[in-house]
């Protein structure tokens, strides 16, 4: 019997098990997050073909952080990221025996969460209908490309990777300026929501299992995610007023608002209202612009915005970015400086939030400057981000099959030798 309750963790989700089938980051995201909400993971990795995140460069190692592997205890640091918190079993889904095994799981869980393309376990035999035989209880949740249930028409080749989701879900064309090629967004948002709306789904499905009994399906798409956000954004009725739908650094519907350059980098301004406004003129030393008929109003600025920016811009051009924060904040503006993801990470507050958080080799300790994602949700009774360190391939096994199913240690070790795990 897998225990009921987690002694390293008082996470609000402490006492729940999840069974993870995920692979590469959609997926693995999901229960990352479910583990630093306080919930045991079990991570489930095929013992011929673990998981890929665990060949992604770069690595960590006793000499700190290479692009190759220069030993077998070299980690891939994607992996130390997304598999922190987990336990680590292998087993071979494909075999009758691995799917009784899997049964067995399903039996105590009280979450499955893959992200194989739509189908795939199902014909596995090990979809939502054979959980849910098992398991009435289970709440499985599956995050693919297109989503779960089959609709008419079909876009790409039918394969999702986070620049394929971007690219049809319209996001490369709302970066950029006019003209620009499709703009990729650098960090793989499509990635990166998707579970997090799975995990939202996740929840609401516990709390409907409160109420019924019964667990559910939780069907995510990657495609449906991104589209839905960037459906937030009247991107065509813009165009079709005037604007432009693809602005660059600036944002001109709420003007003065975007990224301008310093004398030696960039800030960003965000001065949408009449007050934030009066501020930029200000602070740019043009306190008449406020009644100035081409810039008094939110819609005059709207119309000039070309000729405002450049008013702004060849002031913020002269002044570093260190005095530049300092004055527009002393006027009320919302302003700061444009900074690099090395810098960003290590911020002093995020790290005491345990929003990013540092990573060490689960066997040489803290040997770079290596910083990773925590949980960025601050419970004032409960607790996040205390996860174990990302397991190595089958490192639990004994544990799982043997101690929590019953299995003892004959029984794993011919759960070995039949090439199961």
């Amino acid at each position: 019997m897998i225990p009921t309750e987690s002694a390293e963790s008082s996470g609000p989700l402490t006492g729940l098990t999840v069974l993870d089938l995920t692979h590469a980051l959609a997926g693995p995201f999901a229960s990352f997050l479910l583990a630093g909400l306080g919930a045991r993971v079990i991570k489930i990795e095929n013992p011929c073909a673990p998981d890929p995140c665990r060949q992604n460069p770069p690595y960590l190692g006793a000499d700190g952080v290479s692009l190759g592997r220069k030993s077998n205890d070299d980690v891939s640091v994607s992996a130390l990221n997304r598999l922190r918190g987990k336990y680590g079993v292998t087993l071979n889904l494909k075999k009758t025996r691995g799917r009784e095994v899997f049964a067995d799981l399903v039996r105590h869980a009280d979450i499955v969460v893959e992200n194989f393309s739509a189908g795939t376990l199902d014909r596995l035999g090990i979809g939502y209908a054979f959980a849910r035989s098992i398991n009435p209880r289970v709440i499985y949740s599956s995050i693919s490309g297109f989503g779960a249930t089959k609709t008419a028409g079909r876009t790409g080749t039918g394969k999702a990777m986070d620049s394929i989701i971007q690219a049809l879900s319209g996001l490369m064309m709302t970066s950029g300026a006019p003209g620009d090629p499709p703009v990729r967004v650098g960090v793989p948002v499509a990635d990166l929501l998707a579970p997090v709306f799975a995990v939202v789904g996740i929840l609401a499905a516990l709390r409907q299992r409160e109420i019924g009994g019964a667990g559910q399906h939780v069907d995510v798409s990657m495609l449906g995610v991104l589209t839905s956000l960037v459906a937030a954004e009247p991107f065509d009725l813009l165009e079709a007023c005037g604007l432009p739908q693809r602005t660059g650094l600036m944002v001109p519907r709420l003007t003065p608002f975007g990224i301008y350059e310093s004398a030696d980098g960039h800030v960003a301004i965000c001065a949408p209202s009449e007050t934030f406004a009066r501020g930029v003129f200000v602070a740019i030393g043009r306190p008449e612009f406020e009644t100035d008929p081409r810039f008094a109003t939110r819609d005059a600025r709207v119309a000039h915005v070309d000729e405002l920016n450049a008013h702004i811009e060849a002031f913020t051009r002269t002044i570093p970015t260190a005095a530049l924060v300092p004055l527009l904040e002393q006027h009320g503006v919302p302003a700061s400086e444009v900074r690099s993801p090395a810098d960003a990470v290590r911020d002093p507050r995020v790290l005491a939030r345990g929003e990013t958080v540092p990573l060490e080799h689960p066997q040489f300790g803290r040997v770079a400057d290596v910083v990773g994602m925590g949980v960025p949700i601050t419970f004032s009774d409960a607790a996040t981000n205390h996860l174990r360190p990302a397991p190595s391939v089958g490192q639990d096994n004994a544990l799982v099959f043997g101690e929590w199913l019953g299995y003892g240690s004959a029984g794993v070790e011919q759960l070995r030798t039949d090439g199961i795990i």
